[in-house]
């Protein structure tokens, strides 16, 4: 055991107890060869057990009350001794010291004292009594800010999974009042106080404790699976937590039936967010959407009256000194809407600022937020970007924005290039999902002829999308296949896919179950052939560890290695036009096995031609040579020469056919082993040919 855990002494009093002991021996040795010195209790007023007549071993603290064979004794309340004790102080009016100017005195004899008043604790110990403290007045008062800046003051940051796990344990006893406080303080607490990952190692220590937890609470397995339940609603606990937690839990035990009852009896009910959050009657509890609402309704009525005071009082009593930076996001955008508001809204966030009610990382970031969304702001304001300008400089100057924020005074044509990008995107694809028009909408992509941009293209069309209907949620799945190859790259999707998930926490801001879509999203592209499962891992390298965007990732793992993921995924947005691709796929393996039964040519082609999918060419080039392998039938090849000849393949596509083939060999090999060998020649004929880009041959080098 480490010195100073569990009670024992730490290090620095066993040195200091070494040279107490010391030197009590020269002084017990001077005692027996002085008969003129005094006993050695003489200063501490105590009478000795022998009567003084000899000297005592033994270590001089007062209040020790043994007999000789080391029991304890029950002593009498002014210290008055019973049978084997030291007896009673000779004068209680007067308090024993030590004094320097004695001729008996020793340094020495200090260090007892020292010793005996030095506290022994445990640091864990001490931070366990505090969270109760905290908890049980949190539960009093309702007051989210006091328990969050109490936790903060009481520092030990590497103890907070036993407070989540206190604090629900405790809310678990007690009514649905203190479980709905419980939930509302972890929320409140969440990446500000305690780390997603104490956080969740909090709830895994309660999974490892329920059966010890059920001997008090006869439903803890149900309480504790709402409560899990809730906390993934609210967004502090990721989905994959729970599949996670069935690995490592026995099946037999309580915490495995706590994981299984949050999946089925709550998680997995229609319209189980709100019927979650409500469970607990919801009295103190006030979803985003909510709050949102009653800050735009606090702002409007400030520009209406324009009193300072009331509005930082309503701000104040939201109670949500996290969620501050949603203030100052609609505040400014207030003020660029309504110019004649400005005034009014840059006294509000300065007063604010002033009062210490929104701090200094929550304005900036409530400026960061405006300046990522100044291209979608420009759809309703031309003049946003303008305006947002002119209006930092001002907070700056003002003293209530750190002055470590900067708005670009001039750019560089690169970076207005990549501006301009941005709005005609925008442009596209809200008429893309007016028009459903694919063609139409790659002719425009190729009008801009900027393909450097293209992974800024995939963020914008799935941020856009997340903040819609299926409709378009599908319509944006379907694109990303369309523009496979005929535009973009395997590394142009696997860099928009990163940008989207770094920006995954901030996106969450603003759409509730943004981490769920854009994990339905990156395995749709994996189930329609856009990414390949090893791409998962490439996009999961480049983003930070314990991150949400490495979360909806391993969500997405979890999507595709379901039961039926494919028939699951392709209707996970209603289905409307996801069966597009599937059905192409279909269409594409009868053709090819009635050419390869003695069809023509040309009513291949003309099938082919009848599908309207040319951005889709690809799945024939692959499909042909698979076949090819299997059937032991080369003829295939001439019908992919045709096609190549009849400009109804293009190069890329025929490319990215081969190209798939290529990265699925070793699969093939299983059921076809000379597969390796019958591709060789099958790339070689390509590149007689001219199918394929010459890059082709070089990378399969």
């Amino acid at each position: 055991m480490e010195s100073g855990e569990g009670g024992m002494l730490t290090d620095g009093q066993w040195k200091k107890l070494e040279i107490a002991t010391q030197r009590n021996a020269e002084n017990l040795a001077a005692v027996s060869s002085s008969p003129k010195s005094q006993p050695l209790f003489a200063d501490l007023n105590i009478k000795s057990p022998t009567g003084g007549k000899g000297p005592v071993a033994g270590f001089p603290f007062r209040h020790v009350r043994r007999t000789h064979s080391g029991k304890h004794i029950r002593v009498k309340k002014d210290g008055a001794g019973g049978k084997g004790t030291w007896g009673k102080l000779l004068d209680t009016d007067v308090d024993s010291f030590l004094d320097k100017n004695d001729p008996n005195y020793d340094s020495g004899e200090g260090a007892y004292d020292e010793l005996v008043d030095s506290p022994v604790s445990d640091p864990l110990d001490d931070y366990k009594k505090a969270v109760v403290s905290i908890i049980e007045e949190y539960f009093t008062t309702g007051d989210v800010k006091v328990a969050a800046s109490d936790l903060r003051e009481l520092g030990s940051s590497e103890y907070h999974p036993y407070f989540t796990k206190r604090l629900v344990s405790m809310a678990m006893d007690r009514h649905d009042k203190e479980k709905e406080m419980a939930s509302v303080l972890l929320s409140a607490l969440y990446a500000d106080v305690i780390l997603p990952d104490q956080i969740r190692d909090g709830f895994i220590r309660l999974l490892r404790s329920v059966d010890d937890l059920a001997v008090d609470i006869p439903d803890a397995v149900n309480v504790l699976a709402l409560f899990i339940a809730r906390a993934i609603v609210d967004e502090i606990l990721p989905p994959v937590f729970l599949a996670r937690s069935k690995k490592n839990l026995p099946e037999s035990s309580k915490g495995y039936q706590v994981v299984v009852t949050a999946e089925k009896s709550y998680l997995s009910a229609p319209h189980h967010a709100e019927l979650v959050e409500r469970k607990w009657g919801g009295s103190t509890h006030t979803t985003v959407e909510e709050t949102k609402k009653k800050i735009s309704e606090i702002l409007k009525e400030y520009v209406e009256n324009g009193d300072v005071n009331e509005a930082c009082r309503c701000i104040r009593e939201l109670g949500v000194t996290f969620f501050h930076h949603e203030v100052v996001k609609r505040a400014l955008v207030l003020a660029m809407e309504s110019q004649t508001s400005e005034p009014l809204v840059l006294k509000l966030l300065k007063e604010a600022a002033e009062e210490g009610l929104i701090s200094s990382s929550q304005m900036v970031k409530g400026f960061n937020r405006v300046a990522e969304s100044l291209d979608d702001l420009a759809l309703d304001i031309p003049s946003a970007k303008k305006l947002f300008d002119s209006i930092v400089p001002k907070a700056i100057s003002g003293g209530w924005l750190d002055d470590s924020f900067k708005v670009n005074g001039g750019e560089s044509s690169q970076e207005e290039k990549l501006r301009q990008y941005k709005k005609d995107t925008v442009n596209i694809i809200q008429e893309y999902f007016l028009s459903d028009d694919i063609p139409e909408l790659i002719r425009s992509l190729e009008d801009l002829a900027t393909p450097e941009h293209n992974p800024v293209f995939l963020k914008k069309l799935i941020t856009l999308a997340l903040d819609k209907k299926n409709r378009e949620k599908e319509m944006a799945s379907v694109l990303l296949s369309s523009l496979h190859v005929e535009l973009f790259s395997t590394e142009d999707f696997i860099n928009g896919f990163i940008m989207l998930l770094e920006s995954a926490e901030d996106t969450a801001l603003d759409i509730m179950d943004a981490s769920n879509e854009l994990a339905l999203f990156l395995a749709r592209a994996v189930i329609d052939d856009v990414l390949a499962p090893l791409n998962l891992e490439d996009i999961s390298a480049k983003l930070p560890p314990n991150s949400t965007g490495t979360e909806t990732v391993r969500s997405a793992r979890s999507l595709i290695s379901a039961r039926h993921a494919g028939e699951r995924l392709l209707r996970s947005w209603g289905g409307g036009s996801g069966w597009i691709v599937e059905d192409a796929k279909d269409k594409i393996l009868k053709l090819l096995e009635e050419y390869e039964t003695g069809g023509v040519t040309s009513e291949a082609c003309q099938c082919i031609r009848d599908l309207g999918m040319p951005f889709f060419n690809h799945e024939v080039v692959k499909k042909a040579l698979v076949m090819a392998m299997e059937k032991k039938n080369d003829g295939l090849l001439n019908l992919l020469e045709e096609c190549f000849g009849e400009g109804l393949i293009t190069m890329n596509q025929m490319t990215k056919g081969f190209g798939r083939v290529k990265d699925s060999l070793d699969d093939l090999s299983l059921d076809i082993p000379n597969a390796k060998e019958k591709f060789e020649l099958y790339v070689g004929k390509a590149m007689d040919n001219g199918w394929i880009l010459p890059e082709f041959g070089i990378s399969d080098e």
